[in-house]
């Protein structure tokens, strides 16, 4: 094999996600703005974590909220896509993003909308306050 051509390989190999390494920082940089952050990471969900309510926040993600058309019926969005991971609908599986937010952060993202992504606010146009923190309890079962 060549030179330029082993180089190419080890500059595509270089630049291939690593899978060990979890999410990378785009993903993990917070979606609500720093002079709401301390509100948002107060709330908390008022729906108990029940076996009902999840599933109700499941028929909710699958069906009146569309949340699947980007997220995926399984919740792990489009993948790992090399230079559009930050940008792509979040991977509700990934246990580190999960640890990173809390769920009044994903209340707001919900509420306002992800300044910097496709995500557009859903209450109350699309989801009643309640119907959106039983999504939160299923987007959480997710990543158990």
């Amino acid at each position: 094999m060549s030179q330029p051509v082993l180089f190419v390989i080890l500059v595509l190999l270089s630049l291939w996600p690593d899978p060990t390494l979890g999410s990378d920082a785009e993903v993990l940089r917070p979606r609500v703005p720093s002079h709401v952050m301390e509100e948002a990471r107060g709330w908390t969900n008022p729906v108990p974590a029940t076996e009902e309510n999840i599933e109700k926040g499941k028929a909710i993600f699958l069906g009146k909220a569309f949340c699947a058309t980007c997220h995926g019926r399984d919740g792990r969005g489009l993948g790992d896509i090399q230079g559009l991971r930050g940008k792509l609908p979040r991977n509700f599986t990934d246990q580190v993003w999960q640890a990173a937010r809390t769920d009044g952060e994903l209340f707001w993202i919900l509420k306002n909308g992800s300044p910097g992504t496709d995500m557009a606010p859903f209450i109350p146009l699309v989801l009643t306050e309640e119907e959106a923190w039983q999504v939160l309890l299923f987007v959480r079962s997710l990543g158990k």
